[in-house]
């Protein structure tokens, strides 16, 4: 009898396509994904009637042609940014971090190296794969972590940990959260511990609103007690896309010197600060997943 084989075979397809992918040079790869809008846009329409429900919601104020304008950057953005996500697997050290610049991470390292461990709040903006890159410009004496969701695709879910656990960062599963880093803090070990953020809880877990983009939406705190309980320092990660293929990332405080609100404080300076982000950039945001399922009308 023969033993069944724990790897699915569809890894090692889509492993085949990804380590091609990751392969090509950025002038072919952004060839290929202006090749692909026309059949994804128009012909696939991969979840355009979400995407234009978002925006629609989101900015009233915009015109339809507007609406369109930012759906059709949003698409194009879309493709570089999972093409680019492929490159994780092959390019080097060195030209990630050309790509990708970390301009005040001495901030963060001086507070690690003191010992003290981060939470780095981001949302689904920009190349957030890429920032698993942060683990090259983190000092030796701190571990790089992100929570990770696992994918309901056997095949993807292995692809994509091997993508962001290349340069050293450790998935910790989200519901083993807590008792990782209650694991670190006992051994002393710092930790850079990325959160993002931004999805949006069960109905039944849907407990606190807050305004966002034109909604008032439901927000996971879990994130937020977890930092506070550990004692970890917030800061925010804002991305910018200077152009295809290039970001710079600035570290922000997500504490402010006014008298502490009430829970979820951090929570609502994280969604404020992530509000900001997407105005300056709205075809960065991931607009094709249902954030806003669940939201309540704005108060007057």
């Amino acid at each position: 009898m023969h033993r069944k084989s724990t790897t699915p075979i569809g890894y090692y397809v889509l492993l085949a396509i990804v380590n091609t992918l990751s392969r090509l040079p950025f002038s072919l790869l952004y060839a290929l994904s202006d090749l692909l809008f026309l059949p994804f846009y128009h012909l696939m329409r991969y979840r355009r009637k979400i995407v234009r429900q978002n925006l629609t919601e989101s900015f009233p104020h915009k015109s339809a042609e507007q609406i369109r304008y930012i759906e059709k950057k949003f698409y194009h953005a879309f493709l570089d940014i999972a093409l680019e996500s492929c490159k994780l697997l092959t390019i080097s050290p060195r030209e990630i971090k050309q790509r990708i610049k970390f301009n005040n991470m001495e901030s963060a390292n001086e507070l690690l190296r003191q010992g003290q461990s981060v939470a780095l709040f981001m949302g689904h903006y920009a190349n957030w794969e890429w920032v698993s890159s942060i683990s090259l410009w983190t000092c030796k004496e701190a571990v790089p972590a992100q929570i990770y969701k696992k994918l309901s695709n056997r095949a993807a879910d292995s692809i994509m940990k091997k993508l962001r656990s290349r340069w050293g960062n450790v998935c910790v599963p989200m519901h083993s959260t807590a008792r990782y880093i209650a694991t670190q803090a006992r051994e002393g070990t710092p930790l850079l511990m990325g959160f993002i953020a931004d999805q949006s809880p069960r109905k039944k877990d849907a407990q606190h609103f807050l305004p966002f983009l034109n909604h008032n939406a439901p927000v996971l705190t879990g994130p937020e007690k977890i930092t506070e309980h550990f004692r970890l320092h917030p800061l925010f990660l804002s991305i910018n896309r200077v152009k295809r293929g290039y970001y710079e990332c600035k570290l922000i405080p997500l504490h402010d010197n006014t008298p502490p609100d009430p829970p979820p404080a951090l929570t609502k300076h994280y969604y404020q600060r992530l509000e900001q982000e997407i105005l300056r950039q709205p075809e960065l945001y991931l607009w094709t997943h249902k954030r806003f399922r669940y939201a309540r009308p704005l108060n007057p």
